[in-house]
């Protein structure tokens, strides 16, 4: 506790906040839009974008093996080889826009790819400890607080990294300047390791009494309250899985948006991260998980619905109405993973607590990853083809923001089966964000007539 008596975050936790500001200045760039604009200039195909994107959540299924690991090694050593190891990747690719002088678009995609797999593949080993690490860091009533900072500083991060990728791919870049900045995103991660090693370190709870028995993984997902949030869980990755990527090749390919324009209009989206930390607050904790993802999903029903009026020419793709979408795309994006996180942070029982968390990693990130090369593979089926119906001009990606609509009911659904015994009802979360917010008060100054 602090000296007003309320309960604070342990002592060397800041780290843990500095770590996430560089590891995103440095991960928003090889896995966001900046490498998806970076494989459209090779010749990538809707389907690569869709297995570039698919990559970093398929490889988290090396969690499975990797948790007998963790214990071994601990928490913070496991995390950091991982880590380290992904760093070096980062430098590879940034020489590959230099090799455009003896190597075709078509081997520096191959490149890409690969590098890309050694990076994801590092990420999908080592991350199985993060989870757990900091369950056991931050006490139960904190890891709302905990999660709304963690999120409101990588989303300010974020925002600067495209502001970087902006600054980079100013006019019509070339491959120099797409070197430049994975140059950038290489340093910054390198950066984050610093930090990453000054964080408290715990022992795992079972160091000491590992058996070496068969791990029940089919009873872990039967375990009804776990096994509720993973049907929710897959229902939200399948729906958001790849609409990002997908966005961008469709302000790229479908307007003809600059790139560094697209990346001006891809960082709202981190502001919208960033605001929810004001959105929440202690809200997390106060309420629980199950009303926020009930709201989340029911308004991202809505976005696909935004989305799908401009691919449909209903309404011109104005900047304004581009950036209010990404701003709600990154706000509802950062309510849906804190609450999820949270939840399964408070529905996980100790025993076995590393792989319950490698279970829920992996199913999750298996639906995320598989989504986008689905997305992908249905985008180009449809190719150029296209028709007039109902008011909408009916293309590729009218019908990919449909379907990813129809998605998002369906999470809306699983989200009413979820056991979150002290959750408050949705409209309490309502009721507390309208209307006893403190910012009622300014209110009272709006002019009435």
């Amino acid at each position: 506790m602090d000296n007003t008596g309320k309960e604070s975050f342990p002592p060397g936790l800041s780290n843990a906040f500095l770590f996430a500001v560089f590891n995103a200045l440095s991960f928003q760039i090889v896995l966001g839009s900046p490498m998806v604009l970076y494989a459209q200039t090779l010749g990538a195909s809707a389907t690569v974008l869709g297995i570039i994107t698919a990559m970093m959540p398929l490889l988290v299924i090396f969690q499975i093996p990797a948790a007998n690991y963790i214990n071994l090694l601990g928490y913070r050593r496991f995390v950091l080889s991982g880590w380290s190891g992904r760093v070096v990747c980062i430098f590879g690719l940034a020489l590959v826009p230099l090799t455009d002088v003896f190597l075709d678009a078509q081997t520096r995609l191959v490149l890409v790819l690969a590098l890309l797999f050694g990076f994801n593949l590092l990420r999908g080993i080592s991350s199985c400890a993060w989870l757990p690490w900091i369950t056991m860091l931050v006490p139960a009533q904190l890891r709302g607080r905990y999660l709304a900072r963690d999120a409101a500083v990588t989303n300010l991060a974020s925002f600067g990294a495209f502001m970087v990728a902006a600054g980079c791919l100013y006019g019509n870049p070339r491959p120099w300047q797409f070197s430049v900045l994975f140059l950038f995103s290489a340093v910054a991660g390198a950066i984050s390791l610093t930090f990453l090693n000054r964080m408290p370190d715990v022992p795992p709870p079972d160091r000491f009494t590992v058996g070496k028995g068969r791990v029940p993984w089919l009873d872990m997902v039967r375990y009804k309250p776990f096994k509720r949030q993973l049907i929710e869980l897959v229902a939200w990755s399948v729906a958001y899985g790849g609409i990002t990527p997908f966005t961008v090749a469709f302000l790229k390919s479908q307007t003809g948006m600059a790139e560094d324009k697209i990346m001006l209009v891809s960082a709202v989206a981190f502001l919208g991260g960033l605001s929810s930390q004001w959105f929440l607050g202690s809200r997390l904790d106060r309420h629980g998980s199950k009303p926020v993802l009930g709201f989340a999903c029911a308004a991202w029903v809505t976005v696909a619905v935004g989305w799908l009026t401009l691919a449909g020419g209903v309404y011109a793709t104005g900047l304004m109405v581009v950036l209010v979408l990404q701003f709600l795309m990154g706000l509802l994006a950062a309510l849906v993973n804190m609450a999820n996180t949270r939840l399964a942070m408070a529905i996980i029982p100790p025993m076995g607590r590393n792989h319950f968390f490698a279970v829920y990693s992996v199913i999750g990130n298996l639906a995320l990853g598989l989504a986008p090369i689905g997305w992908g593979l249905l985008i180009d089926a449809i190719g150029p083809r296209q028709f007039d119906w109902l008011g909408l001009t009916w293309n590729r990606y009218t019908i990919y923001y449909a379907a990813t609509g129809l998605c998002f009911v369906a999470a809306l659904l699983c989200t009413q089966r979820l056991d979150e015994p002290e959750a408050a009802g949705l409209e309490t979360l309502l009721r507390d964000i309208l209307i006893e917010s403190p910012y009622r008060f300014w209110l009272r100054f709006w002019p009435r007539s």
